[in-house]
């Protein structure tokens, strides 16, 4: 079972990303069919794509159904299952999976261990404090002078972030976090200082030993303009982050990346997946405010467009274990932008069932990425989520990037659609509100 056929490919996943993987990863030649589980109304345009309807959960039908269709590779998108341990049960069946096992996955799942692991490791990140009660909460805030950032401990689907304005709002913060806002009432909650900088992401593809580094990207994480507004799950992104310069990611490499491997190396956690690193840029250099065990959304499909026809073949050398380190991505003398399409009242409360019109879309360094759609009963394709679909956008700089992406998306319409007019604010310059 274990050849080096690199045909079949199964992504598990329902987002933007994992249509974004899978649009291009079919650009192999090797690769003959992509399997989605259980995938949205997108996946189907994507060349050589298929969706497959089965719970993930039932563990049985799911190595009958990978066994019956000869599964290559696993390309695990969403954290849940990756923190359910879905890489564990699948690798102990002997398939090839690109994704880490659950003890990889709580850099991502547990908030506290992923502190307590930059501790042990000596990665830069800001202090912390867990705490499993109101009242140990109520102390820590009373006896800082600044304000803290709240953390869920365990996922939330990257909304259990509060930076609040003032104690009474951090209090409140915790206390609905321990009344069960997210849904698991036992879990703690993480107090940091708050730090100051603006926020990048750097992602590695990691083979338990060596890495890649793939093209960094900034995400606006808040749903209004000039970064007002709770946070959403990510507005939009760009891509490479012009702030990280060459020396910046030297530095990047030598005090976090390198560590990270090393420290997941000593727990002996053999960590095969993309390592997502969300940093920000203080005064006093980089800093680590939070790890993900999987690729950001929106900016994976951001950076998808820069891969070429190796880039699967990247993944699967992560699942093997056989990367040589000196395998390279390819740089793009181009610049890529995303901005993301929503219903109106996400993150909260939301309609969905809308039908959406697409009209002509540019043909040329151009992707529209579904991420909450369906197929109604005839065929038409819905609303289904809270972001709907992604529009990404190739240039040589980044006003045309995002000149492309707003006069594409002006071309896409459905019942109360919402999205952010200053996607890419801090690298435009021809910057006008009213596209």
């Amino acid at each position: 079972k274990k050849s080096n056929n690199l045909e079949k490919i199964l992504i598990i996943g329902n987002g933007g990303r994992e249509n974004a993987l899978a649009w291009a990863i079919q650009k192999n030649e090797q690769i003959k069919n992509i399997y989605l589980i259980p995938g949205n109304a997108g996946s189907e345009k994507i060349n050589k794509c298929e969706r497959i309807f089965l719970e993930i959960d039932d563990k049985k039908e799911l190595i009958k159904k990978l066994n019956f269709l000869s599964i290559d590779l696993v390309v695990i998108g969403p954290e849940i299952p990756l923190a359910n341990g879905l890489g564990d049960f699948l690798r102990k069946n002997d398939f090839r999976v690109f994704g880490p096992n659950k003890d990889g996955a709580k850099l991502e799942y547990s908030k506290s261990w992923a502190k307590e692991f930059m501790e042990a490791a000596k990665i830069p990140t800001s202090k912390f404090w867990k705490v499993n009660s109101l009242n140990e909460a109520k102390e820590v805030i009373n006896s800082n002078n600044g304000l803290l950032v709240v953390k869920a401990d365990g996922l939330a689907s990257g909304k259990g972030v509060f930076i609040p304005d003032s104690k009474d709002e951090c209090l409140q913060a915790t206390k609905s976090i321990f009344d069960g806002k997210f849904g698991n009432a036992e879990q703690g909650v993480v107090l940091e200082e708050k730090i100051h900088g603006p926020e990048v992401s750097v992602f590695a593809l990691c083979d338990g030993e060596k890495y890649i580094l793939l093209p960094t990207a900034q995400d606006h994480k808040r749903l209004n303009e000039n970064d007002e507004g709770p946070n959403t799950g990510g507005m939009g992104a760009y891509s490479p982050a012009p702030l990280i310069t060459k020396d910046l990611i030297s530095r990047i490499t030598k005090e976090i990346i390198k560590p990270t491997i090393s420290e997941l190396k000593t727990k002996n956690i053999e960590y095969r997946g993309v390592i997502y690193f969300g940093l920000m840029i203080t005064e006093s250099g980089p800093k680590v405010i939070e790890y993900n065990c999987r690729f950001g959304d929106p900016e994976c499909q951001t950076i998808m467009p820069f891969m070429d026809k190796d880039f699967v073949i990247l993944l699967q050398k992560c699942a093997m274990g056989s990367l040589t380190g000196d395998e390279k991505i390819n740089p793009s003398n181009k610049v890529s932008g995303c901005v993301v399409a929503t219903s109106k009242g996400y993150p909260n409360t939301y309609k969905t069932g809308y039908p959406i019109e697409i009209g002509e879309i540019d043909s040329e360094d151009c992707q529209v990425f579904d991420s909450g759609t369906r197929f109604s009963k005839n065929g038409e394709v819905l609303t289904d989520g809270g972001r709907v679909l992604s529009i990404v956008c190739q240039d040589e700089d980044f006003d045309k990037v995002f000149e492309k992406a707003y006069r594409n998306i002006n071309k896409i319409n459905f019942k109360d659609i919402y999205y952010r007019n200053d996607i890419g604010r801090q690298v435009r310059t021809k910057f006008s509100m009213d596209n």
